[in-house]
C-alpha cells in the first residue's frame, strides 16, 4: 500500500531525463536539509507536483543508491564534524543502482556553509578499493586532505531517492527514503524505514516553492549528515554527545 501510494504520486509529476540534469548538477552549492516521516512526505509530494519535475532513470522515478563512506581508522572525518569544525571533508564511493554508474566523490564544506563536490567515474570493482584506479588516485592527489593509505571503508549507506527539479531549473531537491546503515568494521546494521531526508540544493538564494511548502507544513530545517548519523547509530564506542538530540528526534520520527 505504501509503495503503491508513493508510485501513484510520482506519476503526477512531469519528468526530466538524466541527460537534462547536466544543466543543474550544482557541484558548488548551498544545501538545506529537513527530516520528515513517510506520511508527511505524501503531503509534500501532493503539494509539489505543479512546481517540480521528477528525474527518470531507465523509466524509474525512484532510484536506488549504494554509498560507501571512507574515513581514517580513528574516524577523523566523523570527529571533525561532531566537534563542529566548519571546514571538513567526506570521501565516498557511490553506485547509482538503476544506471549502474559508479563514482569516487570528494565533498568539501567551507566555513561559509557551501558544499563543493568533485568526482570521477570508477569501475564497479573499485567500489571497495580504488587505489589501483588511475583517475581516482589523481582525484585524491588533487583534492583530498588524506592519503589513500590513510583511509578505509567505514560505513555503507543504502537508500531509495526521488530527485525533483523546479521548473525554472534553479534548484534540485533530493528525497531519501528506506535508509539502511551498515558499519563495515563491526557489521552492525540499523534501518530507519520511516525516516525521510529532504535536501534542497541551490546555487544561490532563489525563491523556492519547496521551502514555502515546508514552511506551510511547519517543517523546520534540520542539519544532518547520513555518514555521521549512520556512524553514531552503528558504533556504540564512538563519541556522539552532540548527535544524541538528533538521534532521539530520528527515533521518535521512525516510531511515529
Amino acid at each position: 500500500m505504501r509503495n503503491k501510494t508513493l508510485n501513484g504520486l510520482c506519476q503526477q509529476f512531469d519528468t526530466i531525463e538524466l541527460s537534462e540534469m547536466k544543466e543543474i548538477q550544482l557541484m558548488n552549492r548551498i544545501d538545506t536539509k529537513y527530516i520528515v516521516s513517510f506520511s508527511q512526505l505524501i503531503k509534500i509530494l501532493e503539494l509539489a507536483s505543479d512546481s517540480y519535475r521528477i528525474q527518470v532513470v531507465n523509466n524509474e522515478r525512484i532510484s536506488g543508491y549504494d554509498t560507501l563512506y571512507y574515513d581514517t581508522a580513528s574516524c577523523d572525518m566523523y570527529l571533525l564534524h561532531h566537534n563542529r569544525k566548519l571546514i571538513r571533508q567526506k570521501i565516498r564511493t557511490r553506485c547509482y543502482v538503476q544506471s549502474k554508474i559508479n563514482f569516487l566523490e570528494i565533498k568539501n564544506k567551507n566555513n561559509k556553509g557551501r558544499t563543493h563536490k568533485v568526482r570521477v567515474s570508477i569501475d564497479k570493482d573499485d567500489f571497495y578499493q580504488f587505489s589501483e584506479n588511475v583517475s581516482a588516485t589523481k582525484l585524491m592527489h588533487q583534492h583530498s586532505k588524506y592519503e589513500i593509505d590513510e583511509i578505509i571503508p567505514t560505513l555503507n549507506t543504502r537508500f531509495n531517492r526521488i530527485t525533483l527539479v523546479n521548473k525554472a531549473k534553479t534548484e534540485r531537491l533530493t528525497i531519501d527514503m528506506d535508509l539502511q546503515f551498515e558499519n563495515i568494521i563491526n557489521k552492525c546494521i540499523v534501518s530507519k524505514p520511516n525516516l525521510v531526508i529532504i535536501e534542497l540544493k541551490q546555487d544561490g538564494f532563489f525563491a523556492s516553492p519547496m521551502a514555502k511548502i515546508l514552511e506551510q507544513l511547519r517543517i523546520k530545517k534540520f542539519k544532518i549528515s547520513k555518514y555521521c548519523i549512520g556512524t553514531a547509530f552503528t558504533n556504540p564506542q564512538i563519541k556522539k554527545n552532540r548527535f544524541k538530540f538528533k538521534m532521539n528526534m530520528i527515533d521518535k520520527l521512525s516510531q511515529s
